[in-house]
């Protein structure tokens, strides 16, 4: 299929925004502006048009977001709730079940945080709980006690990349877990013409991010088992951390107010949807009026309003400045890229060259969009895999006589696996630098939840698409 002039052009810069996210010669973020800024000066495009995607509402969605997640680090929220689950009886000092506390914890936390943010603060609990283990293993060995079944070293890499894979997992839940979520969405919408709700995608997202850590915590249990039965220490350490965290602090009050308040606003109009159908004025004037991005600006106003103890509020400017505004600057430039790849002919000339390739079928279209964005996650970031694969998947569903919606669900899923590379996520690299984990064996576990996951997301996308034409 022969590309116009304005596609040529696109083609040559998006391969050079390719390489340079790959190798990452450049900052991300720059790289997406000077890739937009290349399309303005080779006439791809006007600039108003380029530039349309960096006001995107779901921009604002993302910048609410960030806003409400820096005040739950800031006043220690997500501790909170790590702790009361690693506290619970039911989770003890059984190795298996700390286990599976940590990769909870971490996957629901992501949900709603960075991912990024999550694995840094679960890292230093998981830290803890093994140096207690080893403290507690240490003292017995100088007490001249009977020397007992020693733990073995590998359940200190299972537990690390137990946070590293569940927080990455975890992002799958909500719209707002991972930034491929949003710009999947995005381009859902502004292509497709399909609203995908924030409880519409959560039905999705919850069983495919559950069934996913089950799976991360069965396979890290069984590839990096403990030894032992029982790991002393474990519980004087929760018992003390949770004990140093004291009563509610104003500033948690507030936070978790002004989230609760975005969070009943996100979920309101599907709920109401639901009770009173999608035509009834009442969930109508929520869907139209409030938003999610709008939602999520109402939290994060509350946040500068509220107090948030002696002579301060819930959020300060100071500490909105520390969140990580790049990733905006990388949103906007990667959606304009993939818009212009749909607008130009680009992305469906790509999308009808593979069709020769693939079998006929929607099972094969939605399993190859799937592959194609786990491996493309494995060699740059999940927000690039995104902008490159979703536009092509829905491309290729066109040109196959496929189910667009369901391709790009499964290329936005996708892009956020990647788990065999300390370069493949933020998370990932986090823990291989605690260096506690083997290069070989981050390759191998997740090599096994990558492939898993590839099946579990087609196979939760062939579902969607029966149910959604349903």
């Amino acid at each position: 299929m022969p590309l116009n002039p304005d596609a040529q052009s696109l083609a040559l810069i998006l391969a050079t925004v390719v390489v340079l996210w790959v190798t990452e010669a450049l900052p991300l973020p720059v790289t997406a502006l000077a890739g937009v800024v290349a399309c303005v000066v080779a006439g791809v495009a006007p600039a108003n048009e380029v530039f349309r995607p960096f006001a995107d509402p779901l921009i604002f969605l993302f910048i609410g977001s960030f806003m409400l997640a820096e005040a739950i680090r800031v006043h220690g929220l997500d501790r909170r709730l790590a702790f009361s689950v690693l506290g619970l009886p039911a989770v003890g000092e059984r190795p298996g079940r700390i286990l599976a506390a940590v990769a909870l914890v971490s996957a629901t936390i992501s949900a709603f945080i960075s991912n990024t943010a999550t694995t840094a603060m679960m890292v230093t609990i998981a830290a803890g709980i093994l140096a207690a283990i080893e403290d507690a293993a240490h003292s017995d060995a100088h007490s001249g006690a009977p020397a007992g079944p020693r733990l073995d070293p590998r359940f200190a890499t299972g537990l690390m990349l137990a946070v590293a894979f569940a927080s990455s997992i975890g992002g799958l839940a909500t719209p707002i877990g991972s930034p491929p979520n949003l710009i999947g969405l995005a381009f859902i919408r502004n292509e497709l013409g399909v609203e995908v709700s924030f409880l519409a995608w959560c039905a999705i997202g919850v069983p495919a991010a559950a069934i996913l850590t089950t799976v991360a915590v069965l396979v890290l249990g069984w590839m990096f088992p403990a030894g032992v039965d029982r790991l002393p220490g474990v519980a004087d350490i929760v018992a003390r951390e949770r004990a140093g965290l004291g009563t509610w602090s104003v500033g948690e009050m507030s936070t978790g107010f002004a989230f609760g308040t975005t969070v009943c606003l996100w979920i309101v109009p599907g709920v109401l949807g639901l009770l009173l159908g999608t035509k009834h004025p009442i969930p109508a004037w929520f869907a139209g009026h409030v938003p999610e991005g709008v939602a999520a600006l109402v939290g994060a106003v509350l946040l500068f309003i509220l107090p948030g103890g002696p002579g301060r509020r819930a959020l300060e400017w100071k500490e909105a400045e520390r969140i990580d505004w790049g990733i905006i600057l990388l949103y906007g430039g990667g959606m304009a890229l993939g818009e212009l790849s749909l607008s130009t002919g680009l992305a469906g000339a790509m999308g009808t060259s593979l069709t020769g390739w693939l079998p006929p079928g929607n099972v094969m279209l939605i399993a190859a969009a799937t592959l194609v964005a786990v491996i493309t996650s494995e060699l740059t970031s999940n927000t690039a895999s995104a902008n490159i694969v979703v536009p092509v998947a829905m491309a290729l569903a066109a040109a196959s006589g496929g189910d667009p919606l369901t391709a790009a669900l499964a290329a936005t899923f996708a892009a956020s696996l990647g788990f065999m590379m300390p370069v493949s996520t933020p998370c990932n690299a986090i823990v291989y630098g605690t260096g506690r984990i083997h290069l070989r064996d981050m390759i191998r576990s997740g090599a096994i939840i990558d492939l898993v996951g590839a099946v579990v997301i087609t196979l939760v996308m062939l579902a969607v698409g029966r149910l959604w034409a349903g």
